[in-house]
């Protein structure tokens, strides 16, 4: 049951403030992960996780692309899938600090309220009304972006793609 709620419907059988550090963490994973693309679950979705893992394996394997059961991903679902996890993460983080800055309570603390908000969860550590009305407008945002979407929200601002009217020369980076 705690492994299913913390993915959209924010009930809670135990108290949450007794989990341990890991089983908080574990839960804040859980709320960020969200479920199936067709659901009502909040955070990012479980196909945008799995497209990352294809890639990583990919790399792994010196793959030109990912694939997985016969089938090769298109570079454009990577592409989305990275900046899909991207915002998340950093909104999540984002907000998380600014909040423990803020009201000053526990690092913690202030990642599962961030967390539960982007993913519209529902649970709380800390007491979301205890915070102060920056910390709860923090909330807020993060709540209507984990609402919407994160490639929802990205094709509303950039609905034209463009094809770039110079094809510039490509550079070996080394990452890693």
């Amino acid at each position: 049951f705690q492994a299913v709620t913390p993915r959209t419907a924010g009930f809670n059988t135990v108290d949450l403030a007794q989990l341990s550090q890991p089983g908080q963490l574990l839960t804040i994973l859980l709320m960020l992960t969200g479920g199936a693309p067709g659901s009502t679950a909040g955070g990012f979705k479980v196909t945008t996780l799995v497209v990352l893992l294809l890639t990583i394996r990919g790399v792994l394997h010196r793959w030109e692309s990912a694939q997985c059961f016969g089938r090769r991903l298109p570079d454009d679902v990577l592409r989305n899938a990275a900046v899909v996890f991207t915002l998340y993460l950093l909104l999540f983080l984002g907000g998380g600090f600014l909040i423990c800055m803020i009201d000053g309570i526990s690092l913690m603390e202030a990642l599962f309220e961030s967390a539960s908000a982007i993913g519209t969860v529902g649970l709380s550590l800390a007491g979301t009304a205890t915070l102060s009305a920056p910390s709860r407008l923090i909330l807020i945002f993060l709540m209507y972006f984990g609402r919407v979407g994160g490639l929802t929200l990205i094709c509303a601002v950039f609905t034209s793609t463009k094809k770039a009217a110079v094809q510039y020369p490509q550079e070996q980076v080394t990452v890693g």
